[in-house]
């Protein structure tokens, strides 16, 4: 056993970043700074607080339960419920300057972080079941980042034969400034404010110190919103490596026995088109309830979904989000599926270029103002300047799928079986108390 860890989490990075201190809070160098609200800015001298440069930037509460709000925090960057929000925090604020800009870095406990991102995953009032599974999820991956620290290859392109053709994947290990990031990026942690001090804490506080572990080492214990009925493969989203405990199966008891290979375009188009049984197959509205937060309920087709773009348009977005003009989008040619239907690479065809893309989140992001759900997509034209993505799921699909585990949880399965059945090979064990 290890006594409990503490994490750093960056919050928020700006120009300048408000404040607000709600209790007195001191630097290890004894600076005072009293309750109110008050602005850090970087500088390259370092980081200043209210125009006085500070040579020790990490803000320690002088009093118990304390807590701080930081100002116009942005959540789901990049992704369509992006938006802005005041949030409140525990723990020790520390400043870090990057370049022109400063990070808000929250240090804190593993459990109390827990807390958080639980209550900010989904709704703190969803099955105790659901949220035990997922504080044993989230506390995997977090403590694989920590610990596994410079084994990940992290974000990273490859260009390929010197054409317009490249691959590209964005992982955590992005942060070189502190462990995690609180966005979706990472895990979604939104400080005290979305805490219920019920179903919350009594999820931390039955899971604690539970991780999974495969062969002795912690899981990267990744989780989407929904698989589509079908997980997929670390592979396919990220680097090449394949991880045994993320392995692509139907999200269900069952495998649908009449689809043998969605690797195949012609069987992916079917699966896609088809609504077949999965426990991510729902529209139960009280589960849908419990685990999605208010800006999540604004997505509902989530299981099978549709978009429709102008043949212009879509070529727009694709020269907005990568500078490259193609022209009018003549075709979208899928090269390589993931075993759940995910498009790997993709050819996009246009009037006065081409251009081959991978992988999964390139590909929603090249497609799409925001994000598209997935890249489990099929392709049609419903006449010639108006194309047609049909999808399936949300998210890239590996490692346990949240609406799953939810139905699951809804249907009397335990937490234990819930991540066995996402994380297959797994075990769970205790790590500190």
């Amino acid at each position: 056993m290890i006594e409990e860890p503490e994490i750093e989490v960056g919050i928020v990075r700006s120009s300048k970043i408000c404040f607000v201190l709600h209790t007195t809070y001191r630097n290890a160098s004894g600076q005072r700074f009293m309750a109110g609200e008050h602005v850090a800015s970087g500088t390259t001298l370092g980081v200043c607080i209210d125009g006085i440069r500070v040579s020790d930037c990490e803000l320690c509460p002088q009093q118990p339960n304390s807590t701080f709000s930081v100002k116009d925090v942005e959540i789901g960057v990049g992704f369509h419920w992006d938006q802005k929000e005041d949030q409140s925090f525990a723990g020790k604020l520390r400043f870090v300057v990057d370049g022109d800009g400063i990070w808000a870095v929250n240090k804190i406990k593993v459990e109390d972080y827990l807390r958080s991102v639980i209550a900010s995953e989904m709704s703190a009032t969803s099955d105790i079941e659901l949220l035990k599974a997922h504080a044993v999820a989230s506390r995997s991956w977090l403590m694989a980042q920590v610990w596994n620290k410079g084994k990940f290859v992290g974000a990273g392109r490859r260009n390929l034969d010197g054409e317009k053709k490249y691959i590209c994947w964005r992982d955590r290990e992005d942060h070189k400034l502190f462990d995690v990031c609180a966005d979706d990026h990472c895990q979604r942690y939104q400080g005290v404010g979305r805490i219920s001090q019920t179903a919350v804490d009594k999820a931390i506080a039955q899971t604690r110190g539970e991780i999974l572990t495969y062969e002795g080492n912690v899981c990267d214990a990744r989780f989407s919103k929904c698989c589509g009925g079908m997980t997929e493969v670390f592979s396919t989203c990220w680097t090449d490596d394949e991880v045994s405990y993320l392995r692509s199966f139907a999200d269900s008891t069952v495998w649908p026995s009449k689809y043998h290979d969605l690797q195949n375009e012609q069987e992916a188009r079917e699966w896609i088109y088809d609504t077949p049984e999965a426990f991510c197959n729902t529209q139960d509205a009280k589960v849908i309830g419990q685990i999605l937060n208010s800006y999540d309920q604004k997505t509902q087709d989530f299981y099978r979904w549709r978009i429709e773009y102008g043949a212009e348009e879509l070529g727009s977005i694709i020269k907005e989000k990568c500078g490259i003009d193609i022209g009018e989008v003549v075709d979208l040619v899928p090269l390589q599926r993931g075993p759940s239907g995910r498009i790997k690479l993709l050819r996009i065809v246009g009037s006065k270029d081409e251009l081959t893309v991978g992988k999964e989140l390139e590909i929603r992001r090249l497609l799409s103002r925001t994000h598209l759900y997935s890249s489990a997509f099929s392709i049609s034209w419903k006449d010639k300047k108006t194309i047609v993505l049909s999808g399936a799921g949300w998210g890239h699909g590996v490692g346990m799928c949240q609406i799953g585990a939810a139905v699951m949880a809804n249907r009397g399965f335990n937490y234990r079986s819930i991540l066995y059945h996402y994380f297959r090979r797994a075990m769970i064990e205790k790590k500190w108390v």
